[in-house]
């Protein structure tokens, strides 16, 4: 079966968001059609039907196909835990915790394992559309690579080369490109797209001209901006922003410095009634927050010493003496409670570390991690909603007493006694129209009567449209082999 792989002049050019529109377009046309990234690096994970974890990314390029995700989607994905260190989690389980010095001596392992998801893909589809990650200029890394043209050249696929005008040079990103790539590896690629244009594209006509010229490559279109992307669920931590005030009510994330797995705030921040605010570093907590989020994080204890070095500690102690509202997810639960002990050093050195002492639950890391898909019942509410477990550790405390939600018929989450302090290890509950209706009237909130899901699936529709009138999508398609 065919296969079609979109490569960048460098990260977040947004390739992720092309084949999201890609895989629309061509499961519009009748084929069925599969997302595959051989190698991701990010803390924005999903849990897939079989039972592993992929980048977000590709969860959401799945649903553009009309497909539950799968592990093979997403076969290599790297999870940073510090500034030098990462969990190497391969086919959807976690393979070892390496330092990017030493993961070069592990690629030739992981290529065996990339090839093989890209197998089953390939066979069960009538087309894979393959993304590539960061850039193939990148030839330090080229020996032994298996996300860009080392992938690419194995499989043998053809190669669309995306460049992103708004960030300036795009010009000699693609023919800066072109120059440092080896013979083969120019011979792979196909074509090229320009991305993210503001403006009239015509005024680029002389430089689009110049580029397939100077190039030889053939240009499949200039793509102007897509002013509804921020509809779609973020990608990367850098895609979260703050909404512009509509004088709603507000609600602060915290942008922790691991953060992980942030698709909880999707919903929120599409709410009509709801002010979204990311508190960056060197911010304060708003004061006039109804409710501050811990959101997840991929080292919870390290981004607890993150958190209290910006003064947030501070912050959300004035906080709840105002009567504000406290939500820890995952590990924004863990750091609620009044220590977190990791006896074996999973996430850093080994040791216990004091906790905000907002709720009465104690954390202990253990090896073994939950990763499942979970229906739930809300207990305040009587709300059933969906959602995922994807952490390590045991809490346990007299807060547990007072639970936020129950899973097969066991407490999930903890409650302080004011009843303003909640913790829970379930992300994703917010996708769940019903029960985000319920949890914000706790807050005040009137229904918006938004429905999230249905919002993402019409601005895949409106993606693969503005692909279908700005590229030459039958073209790209035609590349495949």
């Amino acid at each position: 079966m065919k296969a079609l792989m979109l490569q960048g002049t460098g990260s977040n050019v947004g390739k992720s968001m092309l084949v999201a529109g890609l895989c629309r377009a061509a499961r519009r046309r009748g084929l069925r059609v599969a997302p595959f990234k051989p190698q991701n690096m990010s803390n924005n994970a999903a849990v897939t039907a079989d039972g592993g974890e992929i980048g977000r990314a590709q969860a959401l390029q799945a649903l553009a196909s009309g497909l539950e995700p799968v592990v093979d989607m997403n076969p290599v994905l790297l999870k940073p835990e510090s500034e030098t260190g990462a969990q190497v989690v391969v086919q959807g389980k976690r393979l070892t915790t390496t330092r990017a010095a030493d993961y070069a001596g592990l690629k030739p392992r992981l290529m065996g394992a990339v090839q093989e998801s890209f197998a089953r893909l390939r066979a069960a589809h009538d087309l894979v559309i393959v993304e590539g990650a960061g850039s193939p200029a990148e030839v330090n890394l080229r020996r032994g690579d298996i996300a860009n043209m080392g992938f690419a050249r194995a499989a043998d696929v053809p190669v669309v080369l995306v460049g992103d005008i708004d960030r300036g040079g795009v010009i000699a990103q693609i023919i800066g490109t072109q120059a440092v790539l080896e013979a083969g590896d120019r011979a792979q690629v196909a074509g090229f797209v320009i991305n993210k244009f503001r403006g009239d594209p015509r005024l680029f006509d002389d430089g689009y001209a110049f580029i397939a010229a100077q190039s030889g490559w053939r240009g499949f279109g200039v793509l102007p901006w897509f002013a509804d992307a921020h509809r779609l669920p973020a990608e990367d931590a850098l895609d979260l922003r703050s909404g512009p005030s509509q004088g709603g009510v507000v609600i602060a994330a915290l942008a922790l410095s691991r953060i992980a797995n942030f698709d909880d705030l999707d919903p929120l921040a599409a709410e009509p009634g709801v002010d979204l605010v990311m508190v960056r570093p060197g911010q304060p907590i708003p004061a006039e927050a109804r409710l501050v989020i811990l959101p997840g994080s991929k080292s919870t204890r390290g981004d607890l010493a993150f958190l209290r070095a910006e003064g947030w500690d501070i912050d959300l102690a004035a906080h709840v003496r105002r009567a504000g509202h406290v939500l820890g997810i995952c590990g924004g639960y863990q750091m609620l409670g009044r220590s977190i002990a990791d006896p074996d050093g999973l996430e850093g050195p080994a040791g216990v570390t004091e906790g905000l002492g907002l709720l009465d639950v104690t954390t202990t890391m253990t090896p073994e991690k939950r990763l499942e898909r979970v229906r739930a019942t809300h207990l305040a509410s009587g709300l059933p909603f969906e959602g995922y477990e994807i952490h390590i550790g045991r809490t346990e405390g007299p807060d547990r007493a007072r639970a936020f939600g129950r899973v097969g018929g066991v407490d999930e989450g903890a409650i302080s006694a004011c009843g303003r302090i909640t913790g829970s290890y379930l992300h994703g509950m917010f996708g769940n129209d019903a029960f985000r209706a319920a949890f914000l009237a706790g807050l005040g909130l009137g229904g918006s009567g938004l429905a999230y899901a249905a919002g993402v699936e019409a601005t895949l529709d409106a993606l693969a449209d503005h692909l279908e009138a700005h590229l030459d999508v039958a073209g790209l398609l035609a590349l495949a082999r």
